[in-house]
């Protein structure tokens, strides 16, 4: 028997709204009635929800709360990645609203709790980009190691750095190196595996995942925050953003790291206290950083930052890849035909 769904799918210019239905279209036994929305980003930034609206608490969020109800309004799905969800929006489109896909790792445009409270279930897509940051983390740390920005730099300002071949300024190869990794999620677990290969030692804390058998064979270490930055040349911020962890790397985490280390930050810009790793680069303390996400975004042009010589900037598009984007819309699909066929949800997030 043929199900009739009444479906609002809100994408943008990186998850495009014709990836997601094409991955809807495949599911069987089900004829579609869809209805398509783009919003502008990345073109234009996301924001984050103002204290004192119905937006508070909500982030990364593009879109008009009332236009938006109006668009999703009698659907009984919606497969979105930006736009907000918010109480006053559940109360026009729930019911019929009765399961959200958001595509993306923590769905931090959706007001949890009121979704709950309607009856309207979330998933989301956790591990979606989760290769494209572990491949670019690898780029990163051999931007920095091996003097690629600075050779690109000077480059770029018709200089020829022939002293970047100096034995005293150039940078040592990975088989070298011993590099911690903060954090042994998606994203950790998979950097371990990319790094492996390189011969350097590595290095994991994270108090909540052990080290897989597989890993601990091949030598890979569990230890201690605090040991981690005492021993590693390279430090890689692979954690999520907590109470625990918002700017947790601060001056006394850099000042336990080595001398002439360098500090990778393609997880959350949160967790760093960007002023003291500026102190650090300064000092001569660290060598160098790459840093792929900002304590704010965009970055204001006056942060001192974006000009040291020792740092790589990029912004926040290591999960850019069109691979995340097929990957986010088929696990979106894969939770709507559970949830056609009455089977369990694998990434609920109205718990």
């Amino acid at each position: 028997m043929t199900r009739t769904i009444e479906a609002a799918i809100i994408g943008d210019n990186f998850m495009r709204a014709s990836v997601f239905e094409a991955s809807l279209r495949k599911i069987s036994g089900v004829k579609w009635n869809i209805r398509s929305l783009e919003l502008p980003w990345p073109d234009e930034p996301f924001f984050h929800g103002a204290k004192g609206t119905e937006l508070e608490g909500l982030k990364e969020l593009q879109g008009d709360p009332a236009e938006l109800a109006a668009f999703i309004k009698g659907a009984q799905l919606l497969v979105c990645h930006l736009p907000p969800v918010t109480r006053s929006m559940l109360e026009v489109i729930a019911p019929p609203l009765e399961l959200i896909g958001v595509s993306r790792g923590g769905p931090v445009n959706i007001d949890m709790k009121a979704a709950k409270e309607a009856g309207v279930t979330v998933v989301n897509a956790p591990g979606r980009n989760a290769s494209a940051v572990a491949e670019f983390t690898i780029g990163a740390i051999l931007a920095e190691t091996r003097l690629i920005t600075k050779g690109h730099t000077s480059l770029s300002q018709g200089i020829w750095r022939g002293d970047l071949y100096r034995a005293d300024l150039t940078g040592p190869e990975l088989s070298e190196l011993t590099v911690g990794l903060i954090g042994y999620g998606h994203i950790g677990t998979r950097v371990t595996r990319l790094l492996k290969p390189f011969g350097c030692k590595i290095l994991v804390d994270d108090p909540y995942v052990k080290v897989s058998d597989a890993d601990l064979a091949d030598g890979v270490e569990q230890v201690e925050l605090s040991e981690l930055l005492r021993r590693s040349d390279v430090v890689s911020l692979h954690a999520r953003v907590t109470p625990e962890t918002t700017g947790f790397m601060n001056a006394q985490a850099f000042a336990q790291m080595k001398k002439g280390a360098w500090f990778i930050n393609t997880a959350r810009g949160p967790m760093v206290n960007y002023a003291d790793l500026y102190e650090a680069l300064q000092s001569g303390h660290l060598r160098g950083a790459m840093l792929e996400t900002h304590e704010v975004e965009p970055c204001p042009p006056d942060l001192p930052l974006l000009r040291h010589p020792n740092v790589t900037l990029t912004p926040h598009i290591a999960g850019a890849s069109t691979t995340t984007v097929k990957i986010a819309a088929e696990k979106i699909a894969v939770e709507v035909q559970h949830w056609i066929n009455g089977e369990p949800l694998e990434n609920v997030a109205t718990k």
